[in-house]
């Protein structure tokens, strides 16, 4: 297949139906490729595992609209293009460049640190505990449980608000905010004002709530950066910093709980090899990372000056997609069978937590509450199931987002 012509590009599934297809589709097509974001936002996919890292680390690539985008300014002018606002709309440490990149980044690092990680093991064990206790009670009348409503998703929802002092009566709210930025199914003005709604009401109830209630919480500790020294937080950066931070502190880590579980429960003889030791929990999390990154797609990246891939120019000003799903799944990196789920291949070097100063900074976190999450969940309902087949799960509506939207077992008490 020849690469798409000038002025011709490939629509990219707004609902993520199949990923790792659309994928394979790209990586045809050649190393780079234009295509259509949901409401036509025109940007480039690079489709292989070299052509992404080399992207991500090359200093002509930004992660500032404002600065480079070309079209930022036309925002305005397509309500369609409005659902990109909860990524692009927004100043934080994953829509900056630069010494503003840094300067956010380190304000939140503390909170991320080896030690404050492991400091929260505990916490994670008695919340793990707590919430296989509620499922064995849900699943006493014999039914299918949801183990993504039920496990997967409420431990890193706990988890992240104590880690920022959310109070229960936003948690409800703050999830479905981070759900409807997530989903890219609605390019509708009316699914952009609501996010641009919920943002605006949702971040500014939990600064005010933890300004009159302040604790022993990142919330609090960026509040007081705040008004100590307006210089390294302003207002507006406070907000975006909570909007980032939590929403990645739990929703990525929902789709590596839930991928894994999948993964595993569909292949008898790989869960053998896990539940007896030869293939270790790391590995399992390793790999579902890089066949089902929990982040297929990330928006957006651009090009400060023209860069040349293969032979095909990305003109200076072009907005770049970061695509997790297609690296982990190049058949030039990982072998003929990448698309397989192997988690003895040992392959620890996918990028689904990025690669250099932009790495998630949460990373280490995420792998500890699957390592808890995941052997805890085996062992204590080993003859777990499926209650439909794997190709029968939804994917969530998003070509962002890798994950499902429930995922029906049954615990085989």
């Amino acid at each position: 297949m020849k690469t798409p012509g000038k002025g011709s590009r490939v629509p990219l599934d707004p609902f993520g139906a199949d990923i790792a297809a659309e994928s394979a589709r790209l990586r045809a097509l050649g190393p780079i490729v234009p295509v259509t974001l949901p409401g036509g936002i025109p940007a480039w996919a690079p489709t292989g595992y070299d052509t992404l890292k080399a992207l991500i680390l090359d200093p002509r690539v930004s992660k500032d609209p404002r600065r480079h985008w070309a079209l930022f300014a036309e925002l305005g002018q397509h309500p369609e293009w409005g659902w990109i606002l909860g990524w692009v709309g927004v100043i934080n440490m994953l829509s900056t460049y630069g010494p503003d990149h840094t300067r956010l980044r380190k304000l939140v690092a503390p909170s991320f640190t080896a030690r404050r990680t492991e400091a929260m093991r505990g916490r994670v064990e008695t919340i793990t505990a707590e919430l296989l206790d509620g499922l064995g009670e849900a699943a006493a009348s014999g039914g299918p449980v949801d183990l993504k409503s039920g496990y997967a998703h409420p431990l890193p929802m706990r988890l992240i608000c104590e880690l920022f002092g959310v109070p229960d009566h936003l948690t409800e709210s703050t999830g479905a905010l981070i759900a409807a930025i997530m989903d890219t199914s609605d390019p509708t003005p009316r699914h952009a004002a609501f996010v641009q709604e919920q943002i605006a009401t949702v971040l500014p109830a939990l600064v005010a709530y933890k300004t009159e209630r302040p604790g022993d919480d990142m919330t609090t500790e960026l509040i007081r950066v705040r008004n100590e020294d307006g210089d390294r937080l302003s207002a507006e950066e406070l907000l975006h910093t909570l909007l980032v931070v939590i929403g990645a502190g739990f929703e990525t880590t929902v789709n590596l709980i839930g991928n894994a579980v999948v993964a595993l429960l569909d292949d008898p003889g790989q869960l053998a090899a896990v539940r007896s030791g030869a293939i270790g929990w790391d590995a399992v999390i390793d790999e579902t990372l890089r066949v089902h990154p929990s982040i297929a797609n990330l928006p957006l990246r651009f090009a400060i000056s023209d860069i040349t891939v293969d032979g095909v120019t990305v003109p200076a000003g072009d907005a770049i997609i970061t695509t997790y799903a297609a690296a982990g799944l190049d058949p030039a990196h990982y072998g003929a069978e990448a698309d397989s789920f192997d988690a003895a291949r040992g392959a620890d070097d996918h990028l689904a937590f990025g690669i250099g100063v932009h790495r998630c900074i949460g990373a280490p976190l995420a792998r500890m509450e699957a390592l808890t999450a995941l052997p805890a969940l085996f062992d204590r309902f080993p003859n777990l199931q499926l209650a439909v087949k794997a190709a029968e799960l939804k994917q969530v509506p998003s070509f962002i987002a890798f994950g499902w939207q429930e995922i029906p077992v049954r615990l085989g008490q």
